[in-house]
């Protein structure tokens, strides 16, 4: 399994946050303050320099004033392909 931060679907999850910010009409200073992070770490997480997990995510959504299970739904419903089975013999 390749990493998830270099994937089409890391990419299209950071495309979400950033229109989710921009929906919201927040620069990233403002979200920055409202999630007592610097505005860098904002930066940072939309163009993949930093890695977000689920709480972070979460903690973004609704920041930017969005529900973060309907947004997650949304993003896996849209970009995630099938779980795929490890080859056998693969030693896992």
């Amino acid at each position: 399994m390749s990493k998830s931060l270099h994937s089409v679907e890391y990419a299209a999850l950071r495309q979400k946050l950033l229109a989710m910010r921009n929906a919201a009409n927040l620069s990233q200073r403002e979200l920055g303050r409202r999630l007592a992070v610097p505005a860098s770490w904002v930066s940072k997480v939309e163009t993949g320099e930093r890695r977000m997990d689920l709480v972070e995510f979460s903690w973004f959504c609704s920041a930017c004033g969005f529900d973060p299970a309907k947004a997650a739904r949304e993003f896996l419903e849209s970009t995630t392909p099938p779980f795929r089975q490890p080859k056998k013999g693969s030693g896992r």
